[in-house]
């Protein structure tokens, strides 16, 4: 699972579960953001990752079943 600021479409925060969007917020300047989808499990299952746009990279945290996990940096 992937967070994406920018990706080609800048002031958009898309959310990519195995190489294909499942959610997506406007980017609103600084502040955090919640970016709401679901994993591809049977049944589906939601997930929040809360945005934390910078300075420099952006801190996401997953919330799935009430379980917070901070996710690694990465570059795209």
């Amino acid at each position: 699972m992937t967070g994406n600021i920018h990706n080609g479409h800048p002031g958009l925060i898309e959310l990519l579960v195995d190489c294909k969007e499942t959610g997506h917020v406007p980017l609103q300047g600084s502040r955090p953001q919640l970016v709401t989808g679901e994993l591809p499990t049977d049944p589906p299952l939601p997930v929040i990752v809360r945005v934390a746009p910078g300075p420099g990279t952006a801190r996401c945290t997953a919330v799935i079943d009430g379980t917070e996990t901070p996710m690694s940096p990465r570059s795209f």
